[in-house]
């Protein structure tokens, strides 16, 4: 069975991947900021047609759509917590019909609730969208050689890299184990049960196999002397043309943003 791994780096030669990445990261910082800022429910939807026409462009639509189901699944759990928790403006409706007893009405469903779980949804749907496509058309090496020249301690650097790493590895794995499982004659049964009974039989050997692999990656970095002497790189990767053709958009779509902003638009 063919698993789509998370925040995996995807090899092509397209232009998402031809960018420096330092480009990338003024992208995911511009992005970031403006959909932080901005609470207007149109303009963050546009910015999410944004980021999947930019995918398509980089030939990535289809990786960055692998993820859908997760991002509608907790982008509903936004909602309904907002809902829940905000009850502000005009009543729309109940989640609990008032014809039930004792409980029946207690959970109004209001205009400003709503309207505030939809914004942190647009919110979260950029910032999936621009991380992941980061670093799904960044190889590692380029990201922890920008990193290391912007002055960043290798230590650091180097847990964010195999951190990022170790996602879509444990994810891979898990699955794996719950495939041996089934086919040992395991049945953790059918429905939210089932899925809750077949949760600790794959976190406990993906754990103690998770902590057997740091130690050996621990034993492989001080083996290649991370922390002695000075590195140097097979590949330098410089600023071309494109990067800063995309970073004079970047800025131009920065400065249109602050006039919005100023003028209350967004």
């Amino acid at each position: 069975m063919t698993v789509a791994e998370i925040l995996q780096y995807v090899h092509k030669d397209a232009f998402l991947h031809r960018l420096h990445p330092f480009t990338k990261i003024v992208f995911i910082v511009v992005a970031s900021v403006m959909c932080l800022i901005s609470t207007n429910m149109v303009f963050l939807a546009l910015m999410v047609l944004a980021m999947m026409a930019f995918a398509a462009y980089g030939d990535l639509l289809t990786e960055s759509l692998r993820q859908l189901k997760l991002i509608l699944v907790m982008s509903v759990i936004f909602i309904l917590i907002t809902v829940i928790v905000m009850p502000n403006g005009d009543i729309l409706g109940y989640l609990i019909p008032p014809g039930i007893p004792f409980i029946g009405g207690l959970v109004p469903v209001t205009t400003g609730g709503l309207t505030i779980g939809v914004v942190l949804t647009l919110r979260f749907m950029v910032l999936i969208f621009a991380f992941q496509l980061f670093l799904i058309s960044t190889q590692p090496r380029d990201l922890v050689h920008t990193m290391e020249k912007a002055g960043l301690p290798i230590d650091y650097i180097l847990m964010f890299i195999i951190a990022l790493r170790f996602i879509p590895t444990l994810q891979i794995e898990g699955q794996r184990i719950h495939e041996a499982q089934l086919a040992r004659g395991f049945n953790p049964g059918t429905g939210f049960v089932g899925k809750i009974r077949s949760v600790a039989p794959i976190v406990i050997p993906l754990v103690s196999n998770a902590l057997l692999r740091s130690s050996v990656i621990g034993l492989t970095i001080d083996m290649r002397g991370y922390r002695i002497g000075k590195r140097t790189h097979v590949r330098e990767r410089v600023l071309a043309t494109r990067d800063y053709a995309v970073m004079g958009v970047l800025a131009v779509a920065a400065c249109g943003f602050i006039a919005l902003f100023l003028a209350q638009l967004v």
